[in-house]
């Protein structure tokens, strides 16, 4: 893939300022618990005291879009809701001061099962907030435990009817599969346990080895013995059948949702639309323009006191750069990608002939997709379209 890079760790780079996007990410970096296979950015056994300046210098970042409108928001970590209830209400009230929220349709934001509170769920909803996300894992004890998960399965249905007492109509729950010991029994009946609860999404992901978080260490020291690739793709079989017929099509390789219950702002990046990015790691998107801020808290707190941004490793994607990145998000989707958007019939015929004999993509006069059996290797498929020069 081709990028343009226009900044570097000696480049200075001011972020553009757009007057809307389609969605905003906030990043609240604070865990009680790192588990071993995150991979995002988040620190644990943080103070009040520094949460609280945490939430002063993210309306100071927000400060420089001033009066961007937003479709979508997406409050993510770490653990949004362990941040002080005054400081959450604080920051929820900061951005509507600061930023046209008067179009929003949607407003996320991540909860810990094992602290989720009804006063501080009605507070957010209050103030905004129409859709919570659970981080509830599994429902089997044993597979919380090999997570480091600290709640127990109990808690998501108490989590689940907290949020509707507080006015919720929206709201999720993620599960892993391909757990280290779990069985597709085990899997089953954590999916039976979610469905009893009569979510209208569910996200469901394969565990994965990131290299550089202690379980991905774990794994190529042979002390972890990762799921048969075989017993993964039952998982996933399995998931795919039981949440169509429970009336949640898959319409993403990881995310199912009954009509109409899609998370509009996941759908913004898959679709490729622009989103601005607050709090450290946190990645933005404009036109083509690419950048992150700074994972590392104290660096982003020192860029935001000094220049009001932590942004780094900005770059432009080139044209067959953003082709490709939008190829490879549009596959993941049940919708595929549409020839109105990018046109490849002509320019990648070869390929998507070989793809189709293969019996890994459809293609037809609206677009293309891929088949069952080219989800498992969706981002292989994508690479076929662009490769490196």
């Amino acid at each position: 893939m081709k990028t343009l890079t226009v900044i570097d760790s000696s480049v200075a780079f001011d972020p553009p300022r757009p007057a809307s996007v389609a969605g905003l990410y906030v990043h609240v970096p604070f865990c009680f618990h790192k588990c071993h296979y995150c991979d995002f950015y988040s620190i644990t056994r943080q103070t009040p005291a520094r949460m609280s300046a945490f939430v002063d210098r993210l309306l100071v970042e927000a400060d420089g879009y001033a009066g961007l409108g937003v479709d979508t928001i997406f409050f993510g970590g770490g653990t949004p809701s362990l941040l002080p209830l005054d400081d959450m209400r604080q920051l929820l009230v900061g951005l509507g001061e600061r930023l046209d929220l008067s179009a929003v349709r949607e407003w996320t934001v991540e909860v810990n099962p094992a602290t989720a509170d009804g006063t501080y769920l009605r507070m957010m909803r209050d103030h905004g907030v129409d859709r919570v996300s659970f981080g509830a894992q599994s429902f089997d004890r044993d597979d919380l435990a090999n997570l480091e998960r600290h709640h127990d399965p109990d808690d998501v249905p108490r989590s689940v009817e907290l949020a509707r007492s507080a006015g919720y109509e929206r709201w999720s729950i993620d599960l892993i599969y391909a757990v280290p010991g779990q069985t597709l029994a085990s899997w089953e009946r954590t999916l039976a346990a979610a469905l009893e609860l009569r979510p209208r999404h569910l996200s469901c992901y394969g565990l994965t080895y990131e290299p550089n978080t202690p379980l991905g260490v774990r794994q190529r020291l042979g002390q972890v013995d990762a799921a048969e690739e075989s017993l993964e793709l039952q998982m996933l079989w399995h998931t795919r059948r039981t949440l169509t017929d429970a009336g949640l099509p898959p319409y993403e390789i990881s995310n199912y949702a009954a009509p109409g219950h899609e998370s509009l702002h996941n759908l913004h990046y898959w679709h490729g639309e622009n989103y601005i990015g607050l709090g450290p790691s946190a990645a933005s998107h404009v036109d083509g323009t690419r950048w992150r801020n700074a994972p590392h808290i104290g660096k982003w707190e020192r860029g935001i006191d000094t220049v009001g941004h932590a942004a780094i490793d900005a770059e432009r994607l080139d044209r067959d750069a953003r082709a490709s990145e939008r190829t490879w998000l549009a596959l993941r989707t049940a919708a595929g990608l549409c020839w109105d958007e990018l046109d490849l019939r002509h320019s990648h015929a070869d390929t998507i002939d070989m793809l189709t004999k293969r019996g890994l993509l459809v293609a037809d006069e609206d677009g293309m997709r891929l088949t069952d059996t080219g989800i498992p290797l969706a981002d292989a498929i994508a690479a076929e379209f662009f490769g490196d020069d």
